[in-house]
């Protein structure tokens, strides 16, 4: 799968996601970009967009974008606390839908 880690997860964490072809959105060249035109950018080019930050689904109406959303909850966005998830998330990638959030937690 093709996926896109938010800004505001750790990039290091693009390492552990193994099997996967993951990108960050500074890599891109998407930093600083709002959330909703973010979602539009990354729908064209990934499966899954892969974030830290819980109000996205509030924020935005996910359904209109054709990608899945990934929402982790980890205490931090330290990579040292989303090492834990890893496994959790690698399960949630491959069955997570487009226009639909995702939540991995402890």
């Amino acid at each position: 799968m093709r996926v896109l880690l938010d800004e505001c997860v750790d990039r290091r964490l693009a390492g552990k996601l193994t099997g996967h072809e993951v990108s960050t959105v500074p890599q891109m060249g998407w930093a600083a970009t709002r959330n909703g035109e973010l979602l539009a950018l990354a729908e064209k080019q990934f499966d899954v967009f892969l974030t830290v930050d819980r109000n996205l689904s509030f924020q935005q109406h996910l359904p209109r974008f054709g990608i899945a959303v990934v929402i982790v909850h980890a205490q931090t966005n330290r990579l040292q606390d989303l090492l834990s998830l890893v496994p959790r998330i690698l399960v949630a990638l491959p069955a997570a839908k487009r226009g639909e959030v995702t939540s991995v937690s402890v």
